[in-house]
C-alpha cells in the first residue's frame, strides 16, 4: 500500500480523498493555483505545493507541474478525481511512465472510453445501442449545420473530451447549431485543453440513468447498481439519488451486465460510470463512458454500504476487489443535492466573492466513514470566511441524505435544506427546494427534461408555493417581537420614555412589483425567558416556541407541537427594516410594524429605482472577453453585444432593443462585477 498519494485537484473532491487517504494512514499532499492558497483542501491535506497562476490552464491541467510535485514529494501515486486531468489519458500514460501509480483506469482504458468519439465507435462494435449522430469531429460550423439539418432537430453538440456540461450544446435550429458549435469548441478549449466537437441526435423525453463500476487489475468487474441523474439543467445534473424510482429489477441487470461487459472489453481497472438515456419502455442506449469517480458517487456509497474512493486506492496497488456481484448492497435510499454558486432568480448566473456565512446543516454521515449510515452528509471544499473564485466551477457543496425510502430520503432532504446557511454569495439552495416539493419529482414522474418544462421562464420566487404561508407571516410577527422585547429592556431609557411593545403587528410583505396587501397578526402571552408565545394571523393560531436568540440565521423550534427550521435576517433587500423569513425554499421579505406606524407608512412616497434600460449591465461577475460592438454602430435586437467568462462557461450578452452605441464603458480583459455597465446607447 501507498505511504503518500498527490491529489490532483481542488475543492470537495480533493478533500474526499484526503479524508479516506486518511482514515487508510496515507499522507496527502494537494497541489493549489495562487487562488486557491487559503483553500480548505490545502489545510487539510500533509503538505501542499503551488503550482501556478489562478486559471486552470496555468495551474491544475498542466501535467508537468503535477508530475514535478510527485518527484518534489515523494508521493508514489496521484488521484486525479474528477474534471481537470481525469479522463486525460496522456496525462496517465505520461503518469506511468514516471513510474508513479495513477489511481484510475490504465491510459489505454481512457484513451478508449474517455474520449466520447472513440467510445461510440468501440460501443456500436461491440454490439451496443447507439444514438444516431455523427462520431466524427466537426472542423466548422458550417458542417454542424449541415450535419444537424441530415440528422434532424433537435442535435446535441458534444465536445469529445467534454463532461459536467461543459462543452455541450442543444440545437434546435441553424443559427443554435452555428453558435452552440462555437462555443463548445470554445468551452473545451479552455477547460480540457482539447476542442474537438461532434454531433447526435437530441433524444427527447429520455431519462438519463448510469450504472457505477469497479474493476480490479485481476480480471473482475462488478456494478454498484444505479444512480438516477434526470434532473439537469443545460445539461449539468442538478439533483441525483440511488436507486432510481423509474427502472424495474430486470432493466437494472440488464444495465448492470451490459456495462460490465463493455468495461471488461477495454480492460478497465477502477471505479468508472457508464451512462445511459432510457426510454419511457425502458429501453436504454448507450451514451458514454466516464472513465473517472462521479460527482454523485456518494449516494452510491449511502445504498451500498461502501466507500469507492478507498476501493479505487486498493485496486491502484493492485490489491483485488474484497466483494462480487453477489455481494452488493442496495439498502434504503439516498438523495445528493449539488449545492452551487449561482443566483437562481437572475438566470442561474455565476455568484462568485467571500462566503461571509458558511454554515451546513449538522452532518451525521461522513466521506470515507461506513459505519453511518441514514443521515445527512456534507461533501465541501469551502469553510466560513473562504472564498469563491470566478476561474472554477460554481460548486460550493454537496449535499447528501439517506433515508429508509425515497419519501423519507426527501423528507431529510428539504429539512437539511432548512437548515443549509449560504451568505455572501448567492445559491442555488431555494432552487433546490423548490424541485423537491413539486409533485412530479414526489411521485418520481420525471425525464431530463423536467427543469425546462416547469421553469421554461425561469426560476421566480413564486414557483415555491409554501403549504402553509400564514406561517411565514408570524414566523415574522414572532422574530420582530423577539426583537422589540430585547430593545424594551435596554437599561438607561429615560422614565416615561422607554419602549413599550404592544401585541398587534402589521405584516406589510415586500415583493418584486412592490408592496403587497397589509396582514395583521397578534402575538400573545409572549415570554421572554422560554421564547413561547401564541401568534393568530388571518383565522389561524401557531404556538411557537424557540430558543433563538438576536444575530442568528437558523431559527429552530416547534410549532404547535412540530419541529421545525426556518432562516431570518434583518437588514436586507429593499428595505434596511425589513425581516427576510426563508422556509421550504420560499422566501418572505416584510416590514413589521405596529398598526399606527403601518398607517405612517402608507403615506409615505415611493421613490422609483433609476431606469438604466440604456445601459448593457453585466449580470454577473467575471472576465471579459469579448467586446462585439463600437461607439456609434447600428446594433439590432438579439445581436451579439459582449461575451463575459465565469466559472468555465461562456456567457453571451444580446442587445434587447434596437439602438445606436453611445460608449463602450468596459475592455477587453476586464474583471466586471454584478451590475457593471459595459455598453451604453445613446
Amino acid at each position: 500500500m501507498f505511504t503518500k498519494i498527490l491529489i490532483a485537484n481542488r475543492g470537495e473532491i480533493a478533500c474526499r480523498v484526503i479524508l479516506t487517504a486518511r482514515k487508510m494512514g496515507i499522507k496527502t499532499v494537494a497541489v493549489y493555483s495562487d487562488a486557491d492558497k487559503d483553500a480548505r483542501h490545502v489545510e487539510l491535506a500533509d503538505e501542499a505545493v503551488n503550482i501556478g497562476p489562478a486559471p486552470s490552464r496555468e495551474s491544475y491541467l498542466l501535467a508537468d507541474k503535477i508530475i514535478a510535485a510527485c518527484k518534489q514529494t515523494g508521493a508514489q501515486a496521484v488521484h486525479p478525481g474528477y474534471g481537470f486531468l481525469s479522463e486525460n489519458a496522456s496525462f496517465a500514460k505520461r503518469v506511468e511512465e514516471e513510474g508513479i501509480v495513477f489511481i484510475g483506469p490504465k491510459h489505454h482504458s481512457i484513451a478508449a472510453m474517455g474520449d466520447k468519439i472513440e467510445s461510440k465507435k468501440l460501443a456500436g462494435a461491440a454490439g451496443v445501442n447507439c444514438i444516431p449522430g455523427v462520431n466524427d469531429a466537426l472542423e466548422t460550423p458550417e458542417k454542424a449545420v449541415e450535419i444537424a439539418q441530415s440528422i434532424g432537430y433537435p442535435v446535441m453538440i458534444k465536445a469529445s473530451a467534454g463532461g459536467g456540461g461543459k462543452g455541450l450544446r442543444v440545437a434546435f435550429n441553424d443559427k443554435e447549431a452555428f453558435e452552440g458549435f462555437t462555443s463548445c469548441r470554445n468551452e473545451a478549449r479552455n477547460s480540457f485543453g482539447d476542442d474537438r466537437v461532434f454531433i447526435e441526435k437530441f433524444v427527447e423525453e429520455p431519462r438519463h440513468i448510469e450504472i457505477q463500476l469497479l474493476g480490479d487489475s485481476h480480471g473482475n468487474v462488478i456494478y454498484l447498481n444505479e444512480r438516477e441523474c434526470s434532473i439537469q439543467r443545460r445539461h449539468q445534473k442538478v439533483i441525483e439519488e440511488a436507486p432510481s424510482p423509474f427502472i424495474s429489477d430486470e432493466t437494472r441487470k440488464a444495465m448492470g451486465e451490459q456495462a460490465v461487459q463493455l468495461a471488461k472489453a477495454v480492460n478497465y481497472q477502477s471505479a468508472g460510470t457508464v451512462e445511459f438515456v432510457v426510454g419511457k419502455d425502458q429501453s436504454f442506449y448507450f451514451l458514454e463512458m466516464n472513465t473517472r469517480l462521479q460527482v454523485e458517487h456518494p449516494v452510491t456509497e449511502c445504498i451500498t454500504g461502501l466507500d469507492l474512493v478507498e476501493l479505487m486506492i486498493r485496486v491502484a496497488a493492485g490489491e483485488k476487489l474484497p466483494i462480487t456481484q453477489a455481494d452488493v448492497k442496495r439498502e434504503g435510499w439516498a438523495i445528493e443535492c449539488r449545492i452551487n454558486a449561482e443566483d437562481p432568480f437572475r438566470g442561474f448566473l455565476p455568484s462568485t466573492g467571500r462566503l461571509v456565512r458558511f454554515q451546513p446543516p449538522k452532518a451525521t454521515m461522513f466521506a470515507s466513514d461506513t459505519e453511518k449510515w441514514l443521515g445527512v452528509r456534507i461533501d465541501t471544499g469551502v469553510q466560513d470566511g473562504g472564498e469563491i473564485p470566478m476561474y472554477y466551477d460554481s460548486m460550493i457543496a454537496k449535499l447528501i441524505v439517506h433515508g429508509k425510502d425515497r419519501n423519507d430520503a426527501i423528507a431529510k432532504m428539504r429539512e437539511a435544506l432548512n437548515n443549509f446557511v449560504i451568505r455572501g454569495v448567492s445559491s442555488n439552495i431555494p432552487f433546490q427546494a423548490a424541485l423537491l416539493a413539486h409533485p412530479k419529482f414526489v411521485s418520481g414522474d420525471f425525464n431530463t427534461g423536467f427543469i425546462a418544462e416547469n421553469y421554461a421562464n425561469g426560476f421566480r420566487a413564486d414557483d415555491v408555493p409554501h403549504d402553509d404561508p400564514d406561517f411565514l407571516v408570524a414566523l415574522a410577527a414572532y422574530v420582530n417581537r423577539r426583537i422589540r422585547s430585547r430593545a424594551a429592556g435596554i437599561s438607561g431609557q429615560l422614565p416615561g420614555h422607554g419602549v413599550t411593545v404592544g401585541e398587534d403587528f402589521v405584516i406589510i410583505g415586500l415583493g418584486v412589483e412592490g408592496e403587497n396587501t397589509p396582514q395583521k397578526a397578534t402575538v400573545r402571552d409572549f415570554k421572554a425567558v422560554s421564547g413561547s408565545s401564541i401568534v393568530e394571523t388571518n383565522g389561524k393560531r401557531y404556538e411557537i416556541c424557540s430558543g433563538w436568540h438576536l444575530g442568528s440565521v437558523r431559527l429552530q423550534g416547534m410549532a404547535n407541537g412540530h419541529p421545525f427550521s426556518a432562516q431570518v435576517e434583518r437588514g436586507v433587500g429593499r428595505n434596511p427594516l425589513a425581516l427576510r423569513i426563508n422556509h421550504n425554499g420560499t422566501r418572505l421579505d416584510a416590514l413589521v410594524l405596529s398598526p399606527r406606524a403601518a398607517e405612517l407608512h402608507a403615506l409615505m412616497p415611493f421613490k422609483a429605482p433609476p431606469d438604466m434600460s440604456r445601459f448593457v449591465l453585466s449580470p454577473m461577475p467575471g472576465l471579459l472577453v469579448e467586446v462585439a460592438v463600437q461607439v456609434g454602430q447600428k446594433v439590432q435586437a438579439g445581436e451579439r453585444i459582449a461575451v463575459i467568462e465565469a466559472m468555465k462557461m461562456e456567457n453571451v450578452l444580446f442587445a434587447t432593443a434596437d439602438g445606436v452605441v453611445g460608449k463602450v464603458l468596459a475592455a477587453k480583459g476586464e474583471s466586471l462585477s454584478v451590475d457593471q455597465p459595459i455598453v451604453e446607447f445613446a
